[in-house]
């Protein structure tokens, strides 16, 4: 049976087949896959370690919701050791803040400050703490504590300055006093007069969580800082 005869419309069947030819030639379109959510590492002590609370109620939780509900996307990451100081933090900074960390929350002090330990060398461990996350372009948010003046005023004086002074050095967004608005009220304190409760980590992380979005907005900047 001749061609013509088994196809009518010649013209037609040809370029169905030239469609269907340039078709199968046609490349493939590939699926972008979705970027993941930054990873947002937060370096401290015991309240980052959320002491005395369930790891959902702890402050680096409490920060996720925090960031989620202003509709952030980031993954948030406690690397809290009870009991650290600033000595401490610096020693494990390059293994306890993974390679993926995008931004890192650095939170200590605390201890430095219940342990008498001079602000000068608080601040040369911070400081070398800051300078390798910055190496490793890393982005910054520093979180201070503030020294009550009955533990001594020079001292206050001289560990409250140390924060906004490195802060201004490495050019980093400061939370001077992570219990601001927390620390001495007796409904958002555990009974130690240390460490927030799940009410107090949960103002702790929706405080933080402004800055902590903004930081984000702005890593490329503060990592080629130098």
């Amino acid at each position: 049976m001749s061609l013509t005869a088994r196809f009518p419309d010649r013209r037609a069947f040809l370029a169905g087949l030239l469609l269907a030819t340039q078709a199968a030639a046609a490349p493939r379109t590939q699926l972008t896959p979705s970027p993941r959510p930054p990873v947002v590492t937060v370096l401290g002590d015991s309240i980052t370690a959320g002491l005395g609370l369930p790891a959902r109620d702890a402050m680096p939780a409490q920060l996720q919701a925090a960031l989620t509900r202003m509709g952030v996307l980031a993954t948030v990451r406690a690397a809290g050791v009870s009991g650290d100081t600033s000595g401490g933090g610096l020693a494990r900074v390059n293994f306890s803040v993974a390679p993926d960390t995008a931004l890192c929350v650095v939170a200590l002090g605390g201890n430095d400050l219940l342990q008498g330990i001079e602000p000068r060398v608080t601040k040369a461990n911070l400081r070398s703490i800051l300078q390798s996350l910055r190496q490793r372009r890393i982005g910054i948010v520093l979180v201070g504590v503030g020294a009550p003046p009955l533990i001594g005023a020079a001292y206050a004086r001289e560990f409250n300055a140390l924060y906004p002074a490195l802060a201004r050095e490495f050019s980093v967004p400061l939370y001077a006093n992570i219990l601001a608005g927390v620390g001495g009220s007796r409904q958002l304190m555990q009974g130690d007069g240390i460490h927030p409760n799940a009410a107090g980590a949960r103002i702790i992380g929706g405080k933080l969580a402004p800055l902590v979005a903004q930081a984000l907005k702005t890593i490329p900047t503060q990592t080629a800082a130098r």
